[in-house]
């Protein structure tokens, strides 16, 4: 009974609020932190890190892959070659590798993962910083991000300029 007293009351003083916000013009920009945080140059520069850091491990796990897919075929298309034996060591061996491969890929992926997240996290931090900057500078009143909307117009879109002012304040170290 007493949240239908209260429900007119609320609905005139949410329009007020809504009248009000109306007529003060509200300046809006929107930016794709997905689009920038791909194009900054520490970004790029963490990822080139990462396949020089993490490339010869891949390179390993693909020479293992590749063996391991030999094995198989190996296993598959000479079966009547061989005896039941050798058929089941074969099929031992193929199993081992295939449990060392799994493990060594895992414990890969779970390092690259790590540390792009730990690159994402700082940076995401400092990119937060430069969005309010970017923002004062241009009298924003409200940033958005451009995958939550529907629609944007270019001309409210401040993602090059993020990227630029986040460039500027974090410059790489080469």
């Amino acid at each position: 009974m007493r949240n239908k007293l209260m429900r007119p009351f609320l609905l005139a003083a949410a329009m007020l609020v809504a009248t009000g916000a109306a007529n003060a013009q509200l300046k809006v920009g929107v930016v794709d932190l997905q689009k920038v945080l791909q194009g900054t140059a520490e970004i790029k520069q963490a990822e080139a890190d990462l396949k020089t850091r993490f490339g010869q491990r891949q390179d390993e796990l693909a020479g293992a892959e590749r063996e391991l897919a030999k094995l198989q075929s190996d296993f598959e298309t000479n079966q009547a070659k061989y005896t039941e034996a050798a058929l089941a060591d074969l099929s031992a061996r193929i199993q081992l590798r295939q449990r060392q491969y799994q493990r060594n890929a895992q414990a890969l992926q779970d390092e690259v993962n790590r540390e792009r997240q730990d690159i994402l996290s700082r940076v995401g931090q400092r990119l937060q910083e430069v969005v309010k900057k970017v923002a004062e500078a241009k009298t924003l009143d409200l940033v958005v991000d451009a995958q939550s909307s529907l629609y944007v117009k270019p001309t409210i879109d401040i993602s090059a300029d993020v990227t630029t002012a986040y460039d500027a304040a974090y410059p790489v170290k080469k």
